[in-house]
């Protein structure tokens, strides 16, 4: 007889240059391990093959890092926020560490259905002199029609802004973007590259900020 959980907890984490090339279910998988081995009483599903109630806010795609990313676990025991993070963060793999940890309402929404859009740092491995006018030819564009699984989209609605951070220190020359992440409607940095003329391999992509609607 499964009981409801008594806990969901929701943990921002940094996925890091070790777990770069690790895709989805591979992240997801290493936070199953993970709180099996901090030996968590995690909450399951019903049915036919019951599997761990954990929620990652959103899909990161391959070669990207991020030093925001969101995912929702449900316990079936209440521990402190203190004692969570310590066990948890003792049992992750190199290449993700918890930034944040916080206590959620057991029924509320889920998190994948709450992410609305998500700002990225692109640095680019060679300065492009040019940059700006790149940039501002982009933003005059009210349609940028491009291109996704053989068919046609635009691209210009799902950009809500683009910039080049001033960032003398680094010497290093970076965009920062704010896309739309909603169903059906899911900007990707490597296509605004794209559109700029520029190879999404010739940069490093990081998502900084999963943007959520109000719970």
């Amino acid at each position: 007889m499964n009981f409801p959980p008594i806990m969901r907890i929701r943990v921002t984490f940094n996925k890091t240059e070790a777990m770069r090339y690790t895709g989805h279910l591979d992240v997801q998988r290493a936070w199953e391990r993970a709180l099996r081995r901090a030996n968590l009483p995690l909450s399951y599903s019903q049915g036919f093959k019951p599997h761990p109630k954990i929620n990652l806010a959103a899909p990161l795609p391959l070669g990207y890092t991020s030093i925001g990313e969101m995912i929702d676990i449900w316990l079936d025991e209440h521990f402190t926020l203190e004692t969570l993070k310590s066990r948890i963060s003792a049992a992750l793999p190199p290449g993700l560490k918890i930034t944040a940890l916080s206590e959620g309402e057991i029924y509320g929404p889920k998190l994948p259905s709450l992410v609305e859009g998500a700002i990225y740092t692109i640095t680019l491995i060679e300065n492009i002199r040019d940059l700006k006018a790149r940039v501002d030819t982009f933003l005059s564009k009210d349609s940028i029609i491009r291109e996704r699984r053989k068919k046609n989209y635009d691209l210009r609605p799902l950009v809500h802004s683009l910039s080049i951070p001033i960032d003398n220190a680094n010497q290093e020359q970076r965009l920062s973007v704010e896309l739309s992440a909603k169903p059906g409607a899911t900007g990707r940095p490597d296509e605004v590259l794209y559109a700029l003329g520029l190879d999404p391999y010739d940069a490093k992509i990081e998502r900084t900020t999963l943007l959520l609607k109000d719970e």
